[in-house]
Protein backbone atom coordinates (compact mmCIF):
# COMPACT_ATOMS: atom_id res chain seq x y z
CA UNK A 1 0.00 0.00 0.00
CA UNK A 2 1.86 3.61 -0.80
CA UNK A 3 0.32 6.55 1.27
CA UNK A 4 -0.22 9.76 -0.28
CA UNK A 5 -0.40 13.14 1.61
CA UNK A 6 -1.35 16.59 0.44
CA UNK A 7 -0.30 19.15 3.09
CA UNK A 8 -2.50 22.49 2.29
CA UNK A 9 -2.67 25.79 3.91
CA UNK A 10 -5.80 25.15 5.41
CA UNK A 11 -6.48 21.39 5.09
CA UNK A 12 -4.21 18.24 4.99
CA UNK A 13 -5.60 15.10 2.86
CA UNK A 14 -4.20 11.82 3.18
CA UNK A 15 -5.09 8.83 1.10
CA UNK A 16 -3.88 4.89 1.01
CA UNK A 17 -3.45 3.38 -3.02
CA UNK A 18 -3.76 -0.36 -3.32
CA UNK A 19 -2.26 -0.48 -6.83
CA UNK A 20 -4.01 2.08 -8.48
CA UNK A 21 -6.67 1.41 -6.07
CA UNK A 22 -8.16 4.32 -3.26
CA UNK A 23 -8.83 2.68 -0.69
CA UNK A 24 -9.71 5.46 1.51
CA UNK A 25 -9.00 9.96 2.01
CA UNK A 26 -9.81 11.91 4.77
CA UNK A 27 -9.20 15.71 5.45
CA UNK A 28 -8.25 17.33 9.08
CA UNK A 29 -6.87 20.68 9.48
CA UNK A 30 -3.43 21.96 9.44
CA UNK A 31 -2.13 22.82 12.45
CA UNK A 32 1.94 24.38 12.44
CA UNK A 33 2.08 23.68 15.99
CA UNK A 34 1.49 20.39 16.17
CA UNK A 35 3.78 18.24 16.98
CA UNK A 36 5.59 14.89 15.04
CA UNK A 37 3.55 12.92 18.04
CA UNK A 38 0.12 14.57 17.83
CA UNK A 39 -0.20 13.96 14.00
CA UNK A 40 1.43 10.34 14.54
CA UNK A 41 -2.02 10.20 16.85
CA UNK A 42 -4.21 11.40 13.76
CA UNK A 43 -2.52 8.97 11.38
CA UNK A 44 -2.68 6.16 13.68
CA UNK A 45 -6.30 6.72 14.33
CA UNK A 46 -7.17 7.16 10.49
CA UNK A 47 -5.46 4.14 9.70
CA UNK A 48 -7.51 2.03 12.57
CA UNK A 49 -10.83 3.86 11.55
CA UNK A 50 -10.31 1.97 7.68
CA UNK A 51 -8.58 -0.91 9.43
CA UNK A 52 -5.38 -0.46 7.62
CA UNK A 53 -2.57 -2.32 8.84
CA UNK A 54 1.07 -0.44 9.43
CA UNK A 55 2.76 -3.27 8.16
CA UNK A 56 0.91 -3.04 4.57
CA UNK A 57 2.21 0.47 4.43
CA UNK A 58 5.11 -0.18 1.78
CA UNK A 59 5.74 3.17 0.81
CA UNK A 60 4.75 6.89 0.49
CA UNK A 61 4.97 10.56 -0.68
CA UNK A 62 4.12 13.85 0.47
CA UNK A 63 2.93 16.92 -1.24
CA UNK A 64 3.26 20.63 1.14
CA UNK A 65 2.75 24.35 0.59
CA UNK A 66 3.52 24.63 4.12
CA UNK A 67 7.59 24.10 4.45
CA UNK A 68 6.97 24.22 8.50
CA UNK A 69 4.66 21.40 8.63
CA UNK A 70 6.42 19.01 6.24
CA UNK A 71 9.17 17.88 7.99
CA UNK A 72 7.03 16.97 11.50
CA UNK A 73 4.20 15.15 9.08
CA UNK A 74 7.13 13.73 7.58
CA UNK A 75 8.91 12.41 10.86
CA UNK A 76 5.81 11.61 12.09
CA UNK A 77 4.43 9.35 9.25
CA UNK A 78 8.20 7.19 9.25
CA UNK A 79 8.93 6.45 12.80
CA UNK A 80 4.94 5.35 12.75
CA UNK A 81 4.81 3.58 9.65
CA UNK A 82 8.52 2.61 9.34
CA UNK A 83 8.57 3.60 5.69
CA UNK A 84 10.66 6.12 3.80
CA UNK A 85 8.63 9.19 2.78
CA UNK A 86 9.16 11.10 -0.89
CA UNK A 87 8.66 14.87 -0.41
CA UNK A 88 7.34 16.57 -4.01
CA UNK A 89 10.28 19.08 -5.35
CA UNK A 90 13.95 19.02 -6.93
CA UNK A 91 15.16 15.82 -7.69
CA UNK A 92 11.98 14.04 -8.12
CA UNK A 93 10.47 13.14 -11.42
CA UNK A 94 7.32 14.98 -12.34
CA UNK A 95 6.73 14.08 -16.14
CA UNK A 96 5.20 16.89 -16.96
CA UNK A 97 7.26 19.90 -18.44
CA UNK A 98 7.21 23.25 -16.67
CA UNK A 99 7.59 25.90 -19.21
CA UNK A 100 7.20 28.81 -16.22
CA UNK A 101 10.06 31.81 -15.34
CA UNK A 102 10.83 30.09 -12.65
CA UNK A 103 9.94 26.57 -11.73
CA UNK A 104 11.58 25.90 -8.33
CA UNK A 105 8.92 28.89 -7.24
CA UNK A 106 5.63 26.67 -8.68
CA UNK A 107 4.22 25.08 -5.20
CA UNK A 108 4.20 21.28 -6.03
CA UNK A 109 0.26 20.62 -5.55
CA UNK A 110 -0.20 22.55 -8.93
CA UNK A 111 2.63 20.48 -10.13
CA UNK A 112 1.18 17.15 -8.39
CA UNK A 113 -2.14 18.16 -10.07
CA UNK A 114 -1.01 18.55 -13.41
CA UNK A 115 0.63 15.04 -13.49
CA UNK A 116 -2.99 13.58 -12.88
CA UNK A 117 -4.44 15.86 -15.24
CA UNK A 118 -2.28 15.40 -17.87
CA UNK A 119 -2.72 11.48 -17.27
CA UNK A 120 -6.27 11.49 -17.60
CA UNK A 121 -7.69 14.19 -19.71
CA UNK A 122 -7.21 15.61 -23.13
CA UNK A 123 -5.31 18.55 -23.58
CA UNK A 124 -4.84 21.65 -23.77
CA UNK A 125 -6.43 21.82 -20.10
CA UNK A 126 -7.14 24.44 -17.67
CA UNK A 127 -6.64 23.38 -13.85
CA UNK A 128 -8.83 24.66 -11.26
CA UNK A 129 -8.08 23.91 -7.51
CA UNK A 130 -10.41 25.62 -4.81
CA UNK A 131 -8.85 25.85 -1.48
CA UNK A 132 -7.99 28.30 0.57
CA UNK A 133 -6.40 30.05 -2.81
CA UNK A 134 -8.18 29.34 -5.86
CA UNK A 135 -5.13 28.44 -8.86
CA UNK A 136 -5.97 28.09 -12.42
CA UNK A 137 -3.38 26.17 -13.76
CA UNK A 138 -2.91 26.00 -17.62
CA UNK A 139 -1.25 22.75 -19.95
CA UNK A 140 -0.87 23.34 -23.08
CA UNK A 141 -1.47 21.30 -26.43
CA UNK A 142 2.23 20.08 -25.51
CA UNK A 143 1.54 18.92 -22.29
CA UNK A 144 3.43 21.94 -20.42
CA UNK A 145 2.55 23.96 -17.82
CA UNK A 146 2.67 27.43 -19.11
CA UNK A 147 1.17 29.74 -15.96
CA UNK A 148 -1.33 30.07 -13.61
CA UNK A 149 -3.52 32.58 -11.44
CA UNK A 150 -4.01 33.16 -8.02
CA UNK A 151 -7.22 34.48 -6.64
CA UNK A 152 -8.51 34.66 -2.76
CA UNK A 153 -10.19 31.42 -2.29
CA UNK A 154 -14.04 31.26 -1.15
CA UNK A 155 -13.66 31.32 2.25
CA UNK A 156 -11.01 33.65 2.39
CA UNK A 157 -12.97 36.46 0.51
CA UNK A 158 -15.73 35.20 3.02
CA UNK A 159 -13.87 35.65 5.95
CA UNK A 160 -12.64 39.06 5.23
CA UNK A 161 -15.99 40.48 4.27
CA UNK A 162 -17.70 38.98 8.14
CA UNK A 163 -14.13 40.24 9.63
CA UNK A 164 -13.98 43.90 8.37
CA UNK A 165 -18.00 44.15 8.66
CA UNK A 166 -19.83 44.53 12.36
CA UNK A 167 -23.58 43.26 11.69
CA UNK A 168 -22.46 40.47 9.41
CA UNK A 169 -23.66 37.06 10.85
CA UNK A 170 -21.11 33.90 10.12
CA UNK A 171 -22.35 32.30 7.23
CA UNK A 172 -22.03 28.61 5.74
CA UNK A 173 -21.47 27.83 2.13
CA UNK A 174 -23.93 26.13 1.12
CA UNK A 175 -25.75 27.65 -2.32
CA UNK A 176 -28.86 30.22 -1.88
CA UNK A 177 -32.13 29.25 -3.09
CA UNK A 178 -32.26 32.15 -5.42
CA UNK A 179 -29.61 34.44 -7.08
CA UNK A 180 -31.12 37.15 -6.39
CA UNK A 181 -31.24 37.22 -2.23
CA UNK A 182 -33.90 38.32 -0.57
CA UNK A 183 -32.04 38.79 3.07
CA UNK A 184 -28.67 39.27 4.23
CA UNK A 185 -27.22 36.04 4.50
CA UNK A 186 -28.52 34.59 0.96
CA UNK A 187 -27.63 38.05 -0.23
CA UNK A 188 -23.87 37.29 0.96
CA UNK A 189 -24.30 33.68 -0.23
CA UNK A 190 -25.28 34.77 -3.84
CA UNK A 191 -22.69 37.34 -3.81
CA UNK A 192 -19.30 34.58 -2.94
CA UNK A 193 -20.36 31.63 -4.40
CA UNK A 194 -21.53 33.05 -8.12
CA UNK A 195 -19.41 35.62 -7.63
CA UNK A 196 -16.50 33.32 -7.62
CA UNK A 197 -18.11 31.32 -9.94
CA UNK A 198 -18.13 34.04 -12.83
CA UNK A 199 -14.78 34.90 -11.79
CA UNK A 200 -13.40 31.45 -12.89
CA UNK A 201 -15.80 31.29 -16.02
CA UNK A 202 -14.37 34.14 -16.82
CA UNK A 203 -10.83 33.27 -16.52
CA UNK A 204 -11.40 30.46 -18.73
CA UNK A 205 -12.69 32.21 -21.25
CA UNK A 206 -9.91 34.41 -21.48
CA UNK A 207 -7.74 31.31 -21.28
CA UNK A 208 -9.28 29.71 -23.84
CA UNK A 209 -9.34 32.83 -26.21
CA UNK A 210 -5.64 33.65 -25.90
CA UNK A 211 -4.64 29.93 -26.21
CA UNK A 212 -6.67 30.26 -29.10
CA UNK A 213 -8.87 26.82 -28.95
CA UNK A 214 -10.87 24.95 -26.38
CA UNK A 215 -9.60 23.42 -22.93
CA UNK A 216 -10.81 20.27 -21.03
CA UNK A 217 -11.61 21.75 -17.63
CA UNK A 218 -10.98 20.14 -14.11
CA UNK A 219 -12.12 21.27 -10.97
CA UNK A 220 -10.24 19.86 -7.78
CA UNK A 221 -10.06 20.75 -4.20
CA UNK A 222 -11.99 21.41 -0.89
CA UNK A 223 -14.76 23.61 -2.50
CA UNK A 224 -15.00 22.24 -6.01
CA UNK A 225 -18.21 20.55 -5.23
CA UNK A 226 -19.71 23.77 -4.00
CA UNK A 227 -18.33 26.25 -7.04
CA UNK A 228 -18.05 24.01 -9.89
CA UNK A 229 -21.71 23.07 -10.28
CA UNK A 230 -22.24 26.77 -10.03
CA UNK A 231 -20.16 27.60 -13.27
CA UNK A 232 -21.16 27.70 -17.12
CA UNK A 233 -18.41 25.52 -18.44
CA UNK A 234 -18.37 21.72 -18.19
CA UNK A 235 -16.14 20.51 -15.58
CA UNK A 236 -14.67 16.99 -14.89
CA UNK A 237 -15.27 17.48 -11.03
CA UNK A 238 -12.12 15.04 -9.11
CA UNK A 239 -11.96 15.25 -5.60
CA UNK A 240 -8.86 13.03 -5.19
CA UNK A 241 -7.07 14.64 -8.46
CA UNK A 242 -3.59 15.16 -5.94
CA UNK A 243 -3.78 11.79 -4.46
CA UNK A 244 -3.93 10.33 -7.51
CA UNK A 245 -0.92 13.01 -8.84
CA UNK A 246 0.57 11.76 -5.94
CA UNK A 247 0.50 8.29 -6.71
CA UNK A 248 1.68 8.85 -10.23
CA UNK A 249 5.03 10.65 -9.00
CA UNK A 250 5.68 7.98 -6.71
CA UNK A 251 5.44 5.49 -9.35
CA UNK A 252 7.70 7.52 -11.54
CA UNK A 253 10.61 7.52 -8.62
CA UNK A 254 10.72 4.43 -7.17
Amino acid sequence: MILTIDIGNTNIVIGCFLDNWLLFHERFGTSQKATSLEYAAIFRETFELHNIQISHITGGIISSVVPSVTNTVKTAVEKYTNTKMLVVGPGLRSGVKLAVDNPAQLGSDLVVGAVAGVQDYPVPQIIIDMGTATTVSVIDRNKAFIGKMILPGVAVSLDALISRTSQLPEISLDPPKRLIGSNTVDSIKSGVLYGNAGAIDGLIDRIEEELGEECTIVATGGLSGVIAPLCRHKMYLEENLLLRGLLLIYQKNV
